[in-house]
């Protein structure tokens, strides 16, 4: 007799944790109050990159984001207002902004996100899914020399201690790898073993396996509580009615605080806002994914389109798109490409990023509601990170032993 488990969250991670329970033997619901992939799933720039081994609290970040906080071309932006979550979070987030802390952080990122490397390696294999998966390593492109220069810090670290060194390309070698970049450029590194992929496509395929082998989703269904009885849950109550289940799994993303119904635990995620423009593929188009940290923009080739995104703004859950930000992302690519953009515009976007003060998600039981599984908070690594995380909720439900220490991910930890 199947177990049934309710997922509350349609993005990547709630439908990488339906995924795996499915193939585990969960008879899965995935409920979302939008559409499936519609938030933060759906326009991001689709990295999966163990290079991202070091959390945002690395030190000086805290001066560097105070700087930017009075340049009008910043990507990095809070909204004024009074919000003391906001306030305690950044508070919490620039105590952490050291050398101990930040590298006690990257040990969990790396495990989860090499984890997540691999498993999408064999989905891939294993389910054949169209998404423009690519093997093309992603490409750190500097102007600025002395900035290049200080990079080699963080490049020998992520070598010597995590295993993941880049290639160095000095001036005008950078394109020797992508021919797409402007002459003059001070230098890029090359990180190779990172992938990336169509984020929309990845949903709609990953959707319809796990509809392929029974799975359930539902769309305009709010989660609006649970139904308990003696210290479990019973059931979801949602806009669309009650649904039972044996099990939960609350993967909202930076939703997930407004849904802690008496999970006993914190929940300190805050919206980190990020956008994007896609469009079609410039005539000269990278084929590398890029990022050029001095502007904080990225750019990723689809086999049949081209995006910009980026940014990071705290401004709670406000929906709108400024144009200004969404300039940021043209501007920033600019200096680099020979073709930055094309027309038209295909879609703009904008998504909440689940941003965590320690920079690792939470991927644990509900201390008050044993049933309960959290799987939130992976701040701008949610589609890196999707494939070790639902493995390990389906891990924790079925009491298996997990292939990763939980320990950097206890919800008990805030």
């Amino acid at each position: 007799m199947s177990h049934r488990v309710v997922v509350v969250g349609g993005g990547v991670v709630g439908t990488s944790c339906a995924y795996y329970l499915n193939k585990s033997g969960w008879d899965v619901t995935v409920i979302d109050r939008g559409t499936i992939g519609g938030g933060s799933s759906a326009g991001n720039c689709g990295y999966v990159c163990p290079s991202h081994v070091l959390p945002l609290t690395e030190p000086g970040v805290v001066a560097e984001g105070l700087a930017s906080l009075f340049r009008k071309d910043a990507a990095f932006k809070i909204k004024p207002r009074l919000d003391p979550a906001l306030w305690s979070w950044l508070f919490r987030f620039a105590r952490r902004c050291n050398e101990r802390d930040m590298l006690q952080a990257a040990a969990g990122i790396q495990v989860l996100l090499d984890s997540s490397r691999s498993l999408y390696q064999q989905l891939m294999a294993d389910e054949g899914l169209d998404c423009d998966w690519r093997e093309r390593g992603l490409f750190f492109v500097y102007r600025d020399r002395k900035k290049f220069e200080a990079y080699a810090k963080t490049d020998a670290l992520l070598g010597e201690r995590f295993g993941r060194p880049a290639r160095r390309f000095d001036g005008d070698a950078v394109r020797d790898l992508e021919p797409a970049l402007k002459p003059g450029l001070a230098g890029g590194w090359h990180y190779p073993e990172d992938a990336h992929l169509r984020p929309d496509k990845l949903m709609a395929a990953w959707r319809s396996t796990v509809e392929g082998s029974g799975g359930t989703f539902l769309e305009g269904c709010a989660f609006e509580g649970f139904t308990r009885s003696q210290g479990r849950a019973s059931a979801v109550r949602t806009s669309r009615g009650e649904i039972p289940a044996d099990a939960f799994v609350m993967a909202a993303g930076a939703w997930t605080p407004k849904l802690n119904d008496g999970l006993g635990c914190k929940i300190p995620i805050q919206p980190g806002k990020g956008y994007s423009l896609t469009m079609p593929r410039p005539s000269i188009c990278p084929e590398t994914p890029m990022i050029f940290p001095e502007s904080h923009v990225a750019v990723t080739p689809f086999a049949a389109g081209y995006r910009l995104g980026s940014t990071m703004e705290f401004a709670g859950y406000d929906e709108s798109i400024a144009p200004a930000r969404l300039q940021l992302l043209r501007d920033g690519a600019a200096p680099f490409l020979r073709e930055p953009e094309a027309a038209p515009i295909e879609s703009t976007w904008f998504g909440w990023r689940p941003m965590t003060y320690d920079g690792l998600p939470i991927i644990d039981r509900a201390p008050a509601i044993g049933n309960v599984v959290v799987a939130a908070g992976h701040n701008m690594l949610g589609l890196s990170m999707a494939t070790g995380t639902g493995r390990l909720v389906a891990e924790i439900l079925d009491d298996r032993p997990p292939h990763l220490d939980l320990k950097p991910y206890r919800a008990t930890r805030f």
